[in-house]
């Protein structure tokens, strides 16, 4: 477990070292440097500047998208399914070179590789090889997390390590990509992505004793809390204020917890059991309402409420006809836009549970995945074959607006920057223009 000591330190440098080989007023800046975010027209993490899949209100999107985005440049890339981040002039993504998850860093006008630091080996299991995990972007630092368990935070200047933690060694974890674990299935490794949150960043270690979730000091790597015993789902946690208290909702192997953001204490707790525990959409949450979805169990509504001691959650609503295998769903004021079973897209009214519409496209093929991002009054859909459309977020019709080609077989989120769109594929880095 990371300490400020040199003994919990598993640096190559321990910390205490790395602050003496730098000159105070470095240090200083360094921190001060640190503490600064990145811009409104950034996507320093999955699902964009506020963990939802929005593009911010007052960055350049397209009314339409053009019939041939002009590719501004591309870069080759290894196995694995590891979305990009932006911010300040830099995209980040994870690669797969000599077998090594490898976090590399690249100028966003041109696409010329900056550094890159080997991570982790990689893993290989029936989804293929390599990363899946997204890195996260916050002042000068990026935290990149390997499907062993290797939790790093870097400088985005050089790649030069700050602090690091191994899930495994330093909190006791099991290797999620061992058998046994789940019933039914082998793991996939680690891919939920972290949260920063002010300045903490949490994620999901999987410590049996105490550690499923871990929140840490972003600047140092200090823990600040750690709670319960679960086995991490494949989705991270989020931070939102539920029936108006704080808290962070991590939809894990076992089922969703509510957690006091500050402390760590366990609100509320429900269980979600599936044969594979294959627990993948990011969560939503609404109001009250915290609703995920299992490929087995289907999209289901909990609503929170207090209680004498703490709050609990009661089943709102079950819809087993719109269950989400692994493509996150967005939320657009009361109205949930999703995939659902056999390539169904969706809009479905989170309070009540109840459809406005349900349509089968062939947006998703041939793995029925999507990403999908709000881009002001419309709904930018990635099928998992490259091609992207537009589509109306009106939950009175289905209605698409436009479509294109801008990548190939793919099940990674894209990242969108001001006009720019970057996406991974199994082969490729690619950034293009979408505004005409």
């Amino acid at each position: 477990m990371w300490s400020s000591s040199a003994k919990s330190c598993r640096s190559t440098d321990t910390f205490p070292t790395m602050i003496l080989r730098r000159s105070l007023p470095s240090v200083c800046l360094a921190i001060f440097l640190f503490h600064a975010v990145a811009t409104a027209a950034d996507w320093p993490r999955w699902r964009g500047p506020e963990n939802t899949g929005w593009v911010t209100a007052g960055v350049r999107v397209p009314s339409t998208l053009p019939a041939e985005p002009k590719l501004l440049w591309e870069v080759k890339l290894g196995d694995g399914v590891g979305s990009p981040a932006v911010a300040r002039g830099r995209v980040f993504c994870l690669d797969n070179r000599n077998e090594q998850e490898t976090l590399c860093a690249y100028d966003l006008a041109s696409g010329k590789e900056l550094w890159n630091v080997p991570i982790d080996e990689v893993i290989t299991d029936g989804t293929g090889t390599g990363p899946r995990g997204t890195p996260v972007v916050d002042g000068t630092g990026v935290f990149v997390q390997s499907c062993r368990g290797e939790f790093r935070c870097l400088n985005t200047a050089d790649g030069k390590l700050i602090w690091r933690v191994n899930f495994v060694k330093d909190f006791a974890a099991d290797f999620t990509g061992e058998k046994g674990l789940a019933p039914g299935a082998s793991r996939h490794g680690y891919t939920g992505p972290p949260l920063v949150d002010g300045e903490r960043i949490l994620v999901g270690v999987g410590g049996r004793h105490g550690a499923s979730v871990v929140c840490f000091d972003k600047a140092s790597g200090k823990v600040l809390w750690k709670s319960q015993d679960d086995i991490p789902g494949y989705s991270g946690p989020i931070v939102a204020k539920v029936a108006g208290v704080k808290q962070v909702v991590s939809f894990t192997s076992d089922g969703v917890v509510g957690l006091d953001a500050q402390s760590g204490k366990l609100l509320w707790r429900t269980a979600v059991k599936t044969s594979y525990s294959r627990h993948v959409a990011t969560p939503v949450a609404w109001d009250d309402l915290v609703v995920v979805s299992s490929h087995e169990a289907g999209l289901l509504g909990f609503r929170i409420s207090p209680t004498g001691s703490g709050m609990k959650a009661e089943q709102a609503w079950v819809r087993k006809d719109m269950a989400i295998n692994f493509s996150s769903p967005v939320l657009v004021g009361r109205h949930l836009y999703g995939l659902g079973p056999k390539k169904k897209l969706f809009c479905l009214d989170v309070k009540t549970g109840k459809d406005s519409w349900m349509k089968s496209t062939t947006v998703a093929s041939p793995a029925a995945f999507v990403s999908l991002l709000v881009m002001k009054d419309n709904l930018f859909v990635l099928g998992d074959s490259g091609q992207a459309y537009l589509i109306a977020t009106d939950p009175e019709e289905y209605r698409v607006i436009s479509s294109t080609k801008v990548c190939g077989k793919n099940w990674c989120n894209p990242a969108y920057v001001d006009g720019k769109l970057l996406t991974r594929d199994h082969e490729s880095l690619r950034c293009l223009e979408l505004l005409k």
